[in-house]
């Protein structure tokens, strides 16, 4: 069993940099590829970032490249998301969820996710 819990969102004013948390729990860690996605109101959900099981390899979706940031510590267990400049449109719900695989490969769609968080608001003012 895996479960999967995010911290770190709020509510910050536009140009601050926030830092979201995920931690995993289960013994299949290093089976996991990791990612965030978001869904803002009247949207659907999107991916945001995810990482390999390894941590080399890591993809974002065009609106957050370089500002947002996705690591994974393999001690801890944990992914985050660290975000920087962040304006009006990265409001959002943000989710973190685990792909069970056997890939060393980011994984892009929802569907290849099994294990997701309950999510965490992050509201940017302007």
């Amino acid at each position: 069993q895996v479960h999967v819990a995010e911290s770190g969102g709020g509510l910050v004013q536009a140009g601050d940099s926030l830092r979201l948390g995920c931690t995993v729990s289960g013994r299949t860690w290093n089976s996991l590829g990791m990612g965030w996605f978001r869904q803002a109101p009247g949207k659907e959900r999107e991916l945001v970032a995810a990482i390999s099981r390894s941590g080399v390899s890591t993809t974002y979706t065009d609106a957050v490249k370089g500002r947002f940031t996705i690591s994974r510590d393999n001690v801890r267990k944990t992914v985050y998301l660290e975000m920087r400049n962040l304006n009006s449109e990265d409001t959002a719900v943000y989710y973190c969820a685990a792909d069970l695989t056997a890939r060393d490969s980011v994984s892009v769609y929802q569907f290849q996710y099994e294990y997701w968080g309950q999510g965490t608001q992050v509201t940017v003012s302007s």
